[in-house]
């Protein structure tokens, strides 16, 4: 099944300040999932990427976040925690 991934504008809070943020429908979707596994709303994680902020832009900065989330997933021992890679 293919999915649309077309911009989506999405407000958020972030330290009580409303903002909007405009990411494809598979980030914003990525980010919902994380915020599932963590047990945090949207403007929780999204605060909390702003406090460690580096870049500039704040998408560019949401979209590291979850890059860098996966990726620590992916490691050999995030694997293993996740189940994943075992034969059955």
């Amino acid at each position: 099944m293919t999915k649309n991934n077309f911009s989506i504008n999405r407000n958020v809070t972030i330290r009580g300040h409303r903002t909007s943020l405009r990411m494809d429908s598979g980030t914003w979707d990525a980010l919902g999932e994380i915020c599932r596994r963590e047990g945090k709303t949207v403007h929780q994680v999204c605060t909390m990427i702003e406090e460690r902020r580096k870049v500039s832009n704040r998408t560019a900065a949401v979209r590291e976040f979850i890059i860098d989330y996966y990726r620590r997933a992916a490691t050999e021992s995030g694997h293993k925690k996740a189940g994943h890679g075992s034969r059955f």
